[in-house]
């Protein structure tokens, strides 16, 4: 489980053919501190288990089924991703809870700069669309935000707008983030269960099978 709190920039160092996945080499001086085999690092907003480590990197499998379905695929080496350490039971809930399950990529179609911020419109897949509401939480490449607009129900092309704090710009990828680039995401997983629960005509209409 994760929160959003992106810890450090890491680099990928190798891509290797693993199977039918690749098995990934992150440079991640902070992330390796306290990590051992089988520990969950979150790569920009992809859960990950860590198979080997080193002082400053570590390696993990990615499977087909995650590179379908994230940035992953077609990673190289050199690029730069969001990492996060799995969050202590003890430790704080600072942005939202975020699993690391990633529902599928957006595409950034506008970028507006500000004068202390910077407003991102992502455009989403139409099936993502009802899970994400004006002033909820959405994971964009592991990052936990705060959604500060929305497309209408019957637009064409879902969106939906984040808004980055200087902080955000600084500490994570989004502030590299242009027009055309592929981002993770993954909706709040509260509005998830409720989708799935509405899809059992017997629980919504009180009734039984």
């Amino acid at each position: 489980m994760f929160t959003g709190i992106v810890e450090e920039l890491g680099t990928l160092t190798a891509v290797d053919p693993s199977g039918d996945g690749v098995r990934l080499t992150v440079r991640a001086p902070r992330a390796v501190t306290d990590a051992g085999h089988g520990d969950s690092i979150a790569v920009s907003g992809v859960c990950l288990t860590v198979v080997d480590q080193g002082p400053d990197w570590f390696t993990a499998d990615v499977m087909q089924q995650t590179l379908e379905m994230s940035t992953l695929a077609g990673a190289a080496p050199g690029r730069t991703v969001n990492i996060e350490r799995a969050t202590p039971a003890h430790g704080r809930l600072g942005g939202h809870i975020v699993q690391g399950h990633i529902d599928g990529t957006g595409t950034v179609v506008d970028v507006r700069p500000g004068e202390r911020w910077q407003v991102v419109r992502v455009a989403v897949p139409a099936h993502l669309a009802p899970l994400i509401v004006d002033k909820g939480s959405i994971a964009i490449d592991g990052v936990s935000l705060t959604v500060s607009a929305v497309s209408e129900p019957d637009a064409d092309q879902p969106w939906l707008e984040v808004s980055l704090i200087p902080e955000t710009l600084t500490a994570t990828t989004l502030g590299e983030a242009s027009v055309g680039d592929a981002v993770n995401l993954e909706t709040d997983i509260l509005a998830r269960h409720v989708q799935r629960l509405l899809a059992f005509p017997a629980l919504t209409e009180g009734g039984s099978r």
